[in-house]
């Protein structure tokens, strides 16, 4: 850089440095600390949405992928770069069960200037347990006839997505995750941060999309479940959302949350609560005896270990997983979203319609109307949740 021309102007230069250091010494010596702390404290976190302020939550965007995903991922972070975190950079936080490749990382680090962090599975997260009985499990995949019945490593990205993702290092300070997968699309330009919201709020877990779970998959889940239980009664929430999960005698319904989509407080899966569930399922089997999912899972564990109030369900993100997608009313002809929701059958599916009329009625007890009473679609596809 060329000095300006006049003779007082390279004065003032030369001499700018000690003009600056006294000034900010002056500043420092007569502000009064207790003052400093108080503004700290006053921070309006809503007001926080430039890529130069501090991010006002410790939370990370997560996923368990592929070097073989590298396509599919790079086009959910153009969604999510596009639509919410080009504002933001929270971090992404990416797993694999070996190691990842420098094409990939060098891949995913093109679209952001968030940071990433690139991370391994340890064996004991990524194995089928010692408790298993071998011969059984490889009668149940030869004779599997649901989605994923006969792999091995799906099986173990169910569990390990239900009990030791959140315990990852890469995860252990922050409070929390926006879990993505590739291949996802978002709709709509989300311009506010869900994380705070959710902070704000008291919410533990977020949601978008709900739908039945393929039973067959699940056959003793809720057995399972009502032994812990029973087992554990001082876990469930006092204005839990088990209504949502059964149907009229008391089974279970098949109705979860779709965890490939999912903001949750780590608090959650961290509680006793949470992981003495999990590993009461684990002990049981059913991960590879079965096929339970992590999305049934989380769903059950949300439902009777928070209460309704701690639960919200994101329907203003338009939202599209590989062959179902919710789109906010309205979308075509306005607004911040464009999809059609006359192909988002979810919205009015049983499982959205009923979660929306039971948290309804416990927090308002009193209304004489539900939260919902037009059509219900009773007949969704049943479409595997990972």
């Amino acid at each position: 850089m060329a000095f300006p021309g006049s003779r007082y102007a390279r004065l003032i230069w030369r001499h700018l440095p000690i003009l600056l250091a006294g000034v900010l010494s002056g500043y420092i010596v007569g502000t009064n600390k207790t003052e400093i702390r108080r503004v700290i404290q006053d921070v309006d976190y809503s007001q926080l949405n430039s890529t130069e302020s501090a991010l006002p939550v410790r939370a990370a965007i997560v996923a368990l992928v592929r070097n073989s995903d590298l396509f599919g991922l790079r086009l959910a972070m153009r969604q999510i770069e596009d639509r919410f975190n080009s504002r933001y950079n929270y971090p992404y936080i990416f797993v694999n069960d070996v190691p990842f490749t420098e094409e990939f990382k060098q891949g995913v680090s093109d679209l952001t200037k968030a940071h990433i962090e690139f991370g391994t599975l340890d064996h004991d997260s990524w194995k089928v347990p010692e408790w298993i009985d071998l011969e059984r499990y490889d009668q149940v995949k030869r004779t599997a006839k649901y989605p994923h019945g006969e792999k091995d490593s799906y099986r173990k990205m169910c569990r390990f997505q239900s009990g030791y993702l959140h315990r990852h290092p890469l995860l252990s300070d922050l409070e929390y995750y926006w879990r993505i997968e590739p291949d996802v699309e978002y709709f709509c330009d989300i311009d506010y941060d869900p994380f705070m919201f959710m902070k704000q709020n008291g919410l533990k877990y977020g949601w978008n999309i709900a739908m039945p779970e393929f039973m067959d998959t699940i056959r003793t889940l809720w057995n399972t479940t009502q032994q812990f239980i029973a087992e554990n009664p001082k876990y469930l929430a006092k204005n839990n959302l088990k209504e949502w999960l059964v149907d009229d005698s008391g089974d279970y319904n098949g109705c979860h949350f779709w965890s490939n989509f999912e903001i949750v407080d780590l608090s959650f899966y961290r509680s006793p609560a949470y992981q003495a569930y999990f590993d009461y399922l684990d002990r049981a089997g059913g991960f590879f005896y079965e096929r339970w999912g992590d999305a049934p899972v989380h769903s059950i564990a949300a439902a009777l270990f928070l209460n309704a109030s701690q639960v919200h369900y994101f329907d203003d993100i338009g939202y599209f997983h590989p062959q179902v997608y919710t789109c906010p009313a309205g979308s075509k002809q306005r607004g911040r979203c464009v999809c059609d929701p006359d192909q988002s059958i979810v919205q009015n599916g049983f499982c959205n319609v009923r979660f929306r009329n039971t948290k309804h009625q416990i927090l308002y007890p009193d209304s004489p109307t539900a939260a919902y009473t037009g059509p219900v679609l009773h007949a969704l596809p049943q479409v595997a949740s990972e």
